[in-house]
């Protein structure tokens, strides 16, 4: 697996990061059904696919049946992290060229399955915006306990505003040091007025002073309605992560 720190070290600091992600998580839960979570960014390259894949195996260790859907039709990645093949997916089973069972991926973690992308599309929001796509997510909604959707930076495009409107939750990536605050808040402003439910924040690519780790460290804190803990980013930096509050 390419980082899946869940996997392959369960017992490492990391991997009991991602298990206290997926506990804020599900706090998040308690007056409300959060089935399907949407993950986004506001650029590339700030991990957030290794992110739902490593979140994917913690919630699928407690008995959960989860799937991963990779509904990032521009650049799809979710089945580089599982060393699968992406020929059948996401788009195939819209297009009705292939059924969804001829699709659907089990993996050696028990209770996860994914389906990738498919064949990438010339007109990605068209397809991600139809009726067909929100008809495939609560259609899953009624098989799994989780679905988790990776999508692409909403930042850059607008492919998980659209997503964000079929799914009970959406969390946001954010790579330390590596996004500007700017770009961040303009992400967290598109995601509010289509009044996206953002449960969260996951601050990633945060390394501890003398950690060793190759993997870096993460988080997850509940967004302020103001965007100031993103304006906080650098403070934060010598706080241990694992940071948690209540959204106001």
């Amino acid at each position: 697996m390419n980082n899946i720190v869940t996997i392959e070290n369960p017992k490492s600091p990391i991997a009991e990061s991602y298990r206290n992600i997926r506990t804020n998580i599900e706090f998040s839960n308690i007056d409300k059904d959060l089935k399907t979570i949407l993950f986004t960014s506001s650029q590339q390259n700030e991990g957030k696919t290794t992110i739902v894949s490593n979140l994917a195996v913690t919630f699928a260790n407690l008995d959960k049946k989860v799937i991963i859907v990779d509904c990032d039709l521009r650049n799809p990645s979710v089945h580089k992290k599982f060393k699968i093949g992406n020929i059948y997916g996401v788009t195939d089973v819209l297009l009705e060229k292939k059924s969804f069972n001829s699709c659907v991926k089990e993996t050696d973690v028990k209770n996860l399955d994914i389906i990738t992308a498919g064949e990438i599309p010339f007109n990605p929001s068209e397809i991600l915006s139809s009726k067909k796509m929100k008809e495939f997510i609560n259609n899953l909604k009624e098989v799994y306990d989780y679905v988790f959707i990776d999508t692409p930076p909403i930042g850059i495009v607008t492919d998980a505003g659209i997503l964000s409107t079929y799914s009970d939750g959406v969390a946001m990536v954010v790579g330390s040091g590596e996004v500007s605050i700017e770009l961040a808040k303009v992400s967290v402003e598109r995601l509010n007025k289509i009044n996206a439910n953002l449960i969260g924040v996951i601050l990633n690519k945060f390394n501890i002073e003398g950690t060793n780790s190759q993997y870096g460290y993460y988080g997850m804190y509940y967004e302020e309605d103001n965007g100031s803990r993103l304006s906080r980013n650098k403070k934060n930096k010598r706080k241990k992560l694992n940071i948690f509050s209540k959204k106001k």
